[in-house]
């Protein structure tokens, strides 16, 4: 199945949790071989660990997929010929292939009950031994355990795993991987309560599916000899085995973990893609990151559109080596898109993080912000530090930053009123009509062109740094500029 002509590749999440990057790399990258083969991107949802459900979170999933752009051509929501597109409501197809690997000598029922498994392991623990299951059950007569199957008495079905000898499997990134079967044990397949372990399911559902390719974490590479063991026993055809690069936390040193997520948080930072949708990130900035953690076309092109993905992607070009999470890239990529968006459409995207810290923004005036803030914000949400100004009706002052510097503050309510004599001769606030008469307000009062912008901005924004100046006073308005100026001089007076 090396044929890449219309590969048919799934994703496969459990919905036990937040989407991560580790699960959107995977996702990108079987979405782009899909879509570069003209084949099929799949949505499976992998729930036979009824236990570990979390509710909401297969719905993340995909709200996360389609944010970044990831829409799926077959998958739980929308159908296909394959379906049901969820393992828990595929539980006797599971318990039809497993009886048909007992019936073939691949598998056998095994009655140990849990207190005799530990009892085991304690010993096998005690004697430095392998924990494996002892093999009590293995060469049962299949009539005496067909017998007790029926009466009813509690099992679960195991599979044999060959004695002696090696399992050698092929990896497209790393190769021929070998494992000495003695190093594995007899796993289970069904569980007592009836549900499919991942293993089994996983497999069925990928041969009953027509996947040509498993892509997939390098965690996954101490479950591949067992998954590999599943196809050979009933005689089906692998598909191609990637097992990608693991993620290492910022700093390059150790895997990234849950408790280094919770350190990112206190920084601004996320690993999971609905806080870095919250934390103002572009989703074309987010692709184009997670895309070159594993992969790269050359040595310097580093800006990709989803379509130059789907064009430039390449399996042979996937690295195995462990990728560093670099945060200080994302902000370089958002940076980047942020600048390539026109006007109204930063406007409507930035609008929602004004509303929810409170701010009544209309789309009117953010038209307006938006060519002053696009090269100065690294994400969404910085947009409100640099223009809450304009949607704030009172100013709250600090009196102490209103002050010119070298000034007393009543020399600085002199220059304040000159300042609103002058802009009060203005029919209107702008560049052009404010730039000639302040300076000949500087030469007046003896001032630098840093003293009076440094108490305008003060003045009409309450905030050490914003946008140009005379471009926020021409949005803000002559009228509104002017109470500003003198709501401030209240405060030195």
């Amino acid at each position: 199945m090396t044929n890449l002509s219309h590969a048919r590749v799934r994703f496969a999440p459990s919905p036990t949790g937040h989407m991560h990057l580790g699960s959107a790399r995977t996702a990108l990258y079987d979405y782009l071989i899909a879509k570069k083969t003209k084949g099929q991107f799949i949505l499976r949802i992998e729930d036979t660990d009824q236990n570990r459900l979390v509710t909401g979170a297969e719905e993340e999933l995909m709200e996360g997929l389609r944010w970044l752009g990831m829409d799926w051509d077959e998958g739980p929501d929308i159908g296909g010929k394959f379906g049901p597109y969820r393992q828990s409501e595929r539980k006797q197809i599971y318990l039809q292939y497993a009886n048909q690997l007992v019936e073939n000598n691949h598998a056998y029922y095994c009655f140990c009950s849990p207190e005799r498994l530990a009892q085991v392991r304690k010993e096998r623990q005690d004697q430095k031994e392998m924990t494996h299951y002892d093999g009590h059950c293995r060469n049962l007569p299949p009539d005496e355990a067909s017998r007790r199957v029926a009466q009813g008495e509690k099992h679960v079905i195991r599979f044999r795993i060959p004695q002696g000898g090696t399992t050698v499997i092929n990896d497209l990134l790393r190769g021929e991987i070998v494992v000495e079967n003695r190093n594995l044990d007899d796993f289970i397949l069904i569980k007592s309560d009836g549900w499919a372990v991942y293993h089994l399911a996983a497999v069925v559902d990928d041969h009953l599916m027509n996947i040509s390719h498993v892509i997939r974490g390098e965690e996954w590479i101490p479950t591949l000899p067992l998954h590999s063991l599943i196809h050979r026993a009933f005689g089906w055809e692998e598909p191609v085995w990637v097992h990608l690069s693991v993620f290492l936390k910022p700093s390059g040193k150790g895997k990234m973990s849950k408790r280094e997520a919770d350190e990112l948080d206190k920084d601004g930072y996320s690993i999971f893609i609905k806080d870095l949708k919250l934390l103002g990130y572009l989703p074309e900035a987010v692709v184009n990151w997670i895309v070159l953690m594993g992969w790269s076309y050359d040595d310097h092109t580093e800006l990709f559109s989803m379509d130059d993905l789907i064009e430039k992607f390449s399996l042979e070009r996937l690295n195995p080596s462990p990728a560093a999470i670099n945060f200080s890239k994302l902000d370089y990529f958002n940076r980047q898109y942020v600048k390539r968006l026109n006007d109204s459409t930063l406007a409507e995207y930035i609008q929602p993080y004004f509303i929810k810290a409170g701010y009544q923004a209309d789309l009117g005036t953010l038209k307006k912000v938006a060519p002053l803030i696009n090269e100065r914000i690294t994400t969404l949400d910085d947009a409100v530090e640099f223009a809450r100004f304009f949607f704030i009706d009172k100013l709250k002052y600090d009196r102490q930053l209103l002050i010119i510097e070298g000034l007393s503050p009543s020399e600085t309510v002199k220059v304040g009123e000159g300042v609103v004599d002058v802009l009060s001769t203005l029919s209107q606030i702008n560049p052009l009509t404010a730039e000639i008469p302040l300076s000949e307000l500087m030469i007046k009062f003896n001032i630098t062109r840093k003293q009076l912008l440094s108490f305008l901005r003060e003045a009409i924004s309450a905030q050490r740094v914003t946008p140009p100046l005379f471009e926020c006073m021409e949005i803000l308005g002559k009228d509104k500029v002017i109470t500003r100026i003198q709501d401030a001089l209240n405060v030195l007076a």
